[in-house]
Formats: structure tokens, sequence, C-alpha cells
């Protein structure tokens, strides 16, 4: 495949919580070939964000879930945007706190993660959602 090269990710979600998906972003990397440059990964929701975060301790993840969780709390009564339910607003707060997007160092045809890092999509909705991620790829 030609560079630079770009690629939907879609990741079915159980609710709120942390999924990974180091594991498709580098074999996106495999299939385009990239072997040195970088990668962008975007979610192009309101709800949801990206978080490079430990990859080996899931209590490490879910200490994360619950500082979210005290800090923007469902319920809040002087939140005035509830379309969609006591989650919505929260959600908003809780990607605009978060990341939309993160770069990744390509090196050797390897994501340049540490030893402890992994990517995950951050669900902040309780409900169930499909997401969808962005891939692009740049290098040689």
């Amino acid at each position: 495949m030609s560079l630079p090269a770009a690629k939907s990710l879609h990741v079915d979600t159980r609710g709120k919580g942390t999924y990974g998906i180091t594991r498709e972003i580098q074999c996106f990397l495999n299939d385009c070939g990239l072997r040195e440059g970088q990668i962008t990964v975007f979610v192009r929701h309101t709800s949801a964000s990206l978080v490079i975060m430990e990859n080996a301790d899931p209590s490490a993840r879910r200490d994360l879930e619950e500082w979210f969780e005290r800090m923007v709390p469902e319920s809040t009564p002087w939140f005035s945007h509830t379309t969609e339910g006591t989650d919505d607003m929260p959600a908003h707060i809780r990607m605009a706190l978060g990341r939309t997007s993160e770069t990744i160092p390509v090196v050797g045809g390897r994501l340049a993660l540490g030893t402890w890092q992994g990517v995950f999509l951050f669900e902040h909705r309780s409900a169930p959602h499909r997401r969808e991620i962005i891939l692009q790829a740049v290098g040689s």
C-alpha cells in the first residue's frame, strides 16, 4: 500500500470502560507496510476519548475509570444537556478532559510505545455504542 494510508476502525463497546485497540492499530501498520513515521489515531465522537495507559494491570484502568466517575458524576442536577439521558453531559465533559487523538511514532514497523503502554478507546456512555476511529499513517 502506498503511504500515507488511512483506515476506519470500528469498536463495539459494552458501555463505560476502556477497550484495547493497540493490536488493531499494529495490524493496520503491518498491512500498510509503514516502517518509519507516525500514526495518528482519532476518535470521531463527543462522548468517547482515547488514552495511552498501563496495559499490564487492568486495575490501573479501573482506577482511572473510577476517578472520572467521581470527578463528573451522573445525575448532576444543574446539567441542562440531558437529552439522551443522565450520562449525556457527563460523557461530553469526560471526553473534553481526555483526548480525541493520539500521535504515536513508528520505528522499525512497530508502535514506539513503552513496555507497559497500550492504546485504549475510553467509552464514557453507559449504553453500548459502535465507535469509529480513524487511523492515518505517514512515513516510509
